[in-house]
């Protein structure tokens, strides 16, 4: 993937973007399905407040069921070192074998590590907990509920594919996400996906701006919204 766009960084400056913009973009390069590449409705952000999170995945599985003699974040210092393998920050992406969930998957110490060595967040199909100290942290994180104890807690893999919100996610996929939801960006579009924000915005921008005009009619506003396509169709064919 090309690390610029126009001179900025592409993380960067996808980061700027909301993941529905990014999810309306990857549209225009008609490269998958429009039902797929973003997870499902049970993967839900912990911070809504917070700012996009964009970066590499770094996959693990949990299990909180299986009994231990003693607490240990055993795996933890082999999964931090996995990140120098990505090509740029990671999020980690925890997948929960446990049906149903039985602990929190994170906590405060787990969070801090992972920022501390570069993190941009953490999105897992369990729990999390310590809530109040990650967002403390700054630390997007995106999960399917909470749970105050941590279990038996144990990750039996690090690496490989998982299944998180009804998508597969590969070690380095590259993923977006906001209060809305999250989304995988095709490595090979990356950079063009960055640089078609703004003008994807521009485009729907000409609703917007008619409907803010107090002189609305159906007709004008069927009128922009053929300008507001024509746009997009401009935008599409400029990309094959």
């Amino acid at each position: 993937m090309d690390t610029k766009v126009n001179g900025v960084e592409t993380l960067e400056l996808l980061s700027k973007y909301d993941t529905p913009t990014i999810c309306n973009v990857i549209e225009l390069f008609d490269v998958r399905p429009r039902t797929e590449g973003y997870m499902n409705q049970s993967i839900v952000s912990c911070f809504p407040e917070m700012p996009p999170m964009v970066g590499f995945a770094s996959t693990a599985t949990f299990t909180g069921a299986v009994p231990q003699e003693e607490l240990s974040y055993e795996g933890l210092e082999q999964q931090v070192d996995s990140f120098s393998e990505l090509p740029g920050p990671a999020v980690v992406v925890f997948e929960d074998l446990d049906h149903p969930v039985l602990a929190a998957t994170f906590g405060e110490i787990m969070c801090s590590t992972y920022k501390r060595f570069g993190a941009t967040g953490l999105i897992t199909s369990g729990a999390g907990r310590d809530l109040d100290q990650v967002r403390a942290l700054g630390f997007p994180a995106f999960t399917n509920g909470t749970v105050c104890s941590h279990g038996y807690s144990r990750f039996p893999s690090i690496g490989g594919e998982v299944e998180v919100g009804g998508i597969k996610i590969k070690p380095g996929d590259l993923i977006h996400g906001d209060c809305n939801g999250i989304t995988t960006i095709p490595l090979a579009i990356a950079p063009r996906v960055a640089a078609l924000c703004a003008p994807f915005m521009e485009a729907e921008s000409i609703i917007l701006k008619y409907l803010k005009n107090h002189q609305v009619t159906p007709k004008g506003l069927a009128q922009a919204q053929k300008e507001c396509k024509d746009y997009l169709k401009q935008l599409a064919s400029s990309i094959k």
